[in-house]
C-alpha cells in the first residue's frame, strides 16, 4: 500500500511512504481533510 509520502521529497518521509498507513504529509490539504471530517490533527 502506497500512501502520500511516496511523492515526498524528504528521504525522512520517503521512507515511511511504504508503511500501511494512510500518511498524510503536513500541508495544507491534510489540515482541510481533517476540518471536513472534524477529527484532529496529530
Amino acid at each position: 500500500m502506497a500512501n502520500r509520502l511516496a511523492h515526498a521529497t524528504s528521504p525522512y518521509l520517503l521512507q515511511h511512504a511504504d508503511n500501511p498507513v494512510d500518511w498524510w504529509p503536513w500541508e495544507a490539504a491534510a489540515f482541510e481533510e481533517a476540518r471536513r471530517r472534524d477529527v484532529p490533527v496529530f
